[in-house]
């Protein structure tokens, strides 16, 4: 049995990907600051201690893992965007990513993977061109430096092992983020329509997230930096009116104008109005296989209840 690590393993992202591998027949290890609070049912599962800020880890669990995934860092959009905010974003990613790193090498240098979290943030506003592939240059806002530095700390893992970076696409997932938000507001009757509803979003349905994660970690090929996106993205307008014909019932439109995200959101506003297309040929062309390649799948499938 293969043993995986995972930093941020309580997340949304996190808890789907323990659950597919345990499934699988992998062992977790999961890496936390709270290993006792944060402990859930999760077969062949562990909770082992990892605190990079205060530099201690369980070395006895890290030593065993044959993969480490790391998920950690502050969740972008859980609050306004302050300029103390924004350090705890940049710095739970950046000393997380290098701490885990420095410790493999000490302690597990035989590990055999190191899958690194980033974000399509990394990219700035479409500019009119081609989707944004694997190498254009990272935006010079806030998001676009900090998954910059958050990469460049992973590579020092390249030093012992194989190392893969993942561009997280928004997430739609029942349980959390982006799709569970707009389906509190469906539920008063409304679909919230933010801005022009013009700007593109790049998402993945978070199975095939999980499975991506997973098709890193096994595929002894793959390194560098990948988008993990579906290959069909689609404007915000055209989400948002998926999920109320999938819902069902009336859904009435309500357009929210810019300057009132602006108000709201003040500068997190820009990651929400902004259209970021994002390719995701790269992944495709590694040999991985989308389960959900279109949105109005990915939506069908998440407003269907699952069975008990």
């Amino acid at each position: 049995m293969k043993v995986v690590g995972i930093t941020g393993g309580t997340g949304l992202v996190g808890r789907h990907l323990a659950n597919l591998l345990a499934e699988d027949g992998y062992e977790i290890i999961i890496f936390t600051r709270k290993p006792d609070k944060n402990r859930k049912y999760i077969k062949n599962t562990t909770y082992a201690l990892f605190d990079p800020i205060r530099k201690k880890i369980d070395t006895e669990q890290l030593a065993r893992v044959e993969a480490m995934v790391n998920l950690a860092g502050e969740g972008i959009a859980d609050k306004r965007w302050t300029e103390q905010r924004k350090t705890d974003i940049l710095e739970s990613r950046t000393f997380s990513t290098s701490f885990i790193a420095e410790q493999l090498k000490q302690h597990n240098p035989g590990c055999k993977v190191f899958v690194n979290a980033s974000a399509t943030g990394y990219y700035g506003p479409d500019n009119g061109q081609q989707p944004f592939t694997e190498d254009a240059p990272p935006a010079n806002d806030f998001l676009g430096r900090t998954c910059l530095k958050w990469e460049q700390a992973s590579e020092a893992a390249e030093a012992f092992t194989r190392r893969v970076v993942l561009r997280f696409g928004i997430a739609l997932a029942r349980d959390g983020g982006y799709f569970r938000e707009f389906c509190k507001k469906m539920k008063m009757g409304v679909a919230p329509i933010l801005g022009n509803g013009e700007q593109v979003v790049s998402w993945i349905h978070i199975d095939d997230l999980v499975r991506m994660i997973r098709f890193a970690i096994e595929r002894v090929e793959m390194s560098g930096v990948y988008n993990a996106v579906a290959p069909l993205p689609v404007s915000h307008s055209i989400l948002i009116h998926t999920m109320a014909r999938a819902k069902g019932g009336l859904r009435v439109p309500i357009p929210v104008p810019a300057f009132a995200i602006k108000l709201l959101l003040g500068e997190m506003s820009m990651e929400v109005l902004k259209s970021c297309t994002v390719s995701s040929e790269k992944i495709t062309e590694e040999g991985f296989r989308f389960g959900y390649r279109d949105i109005e799948s990915a939506i069908k499938n998440l407003c269907t209840k699952k069975k008990k």
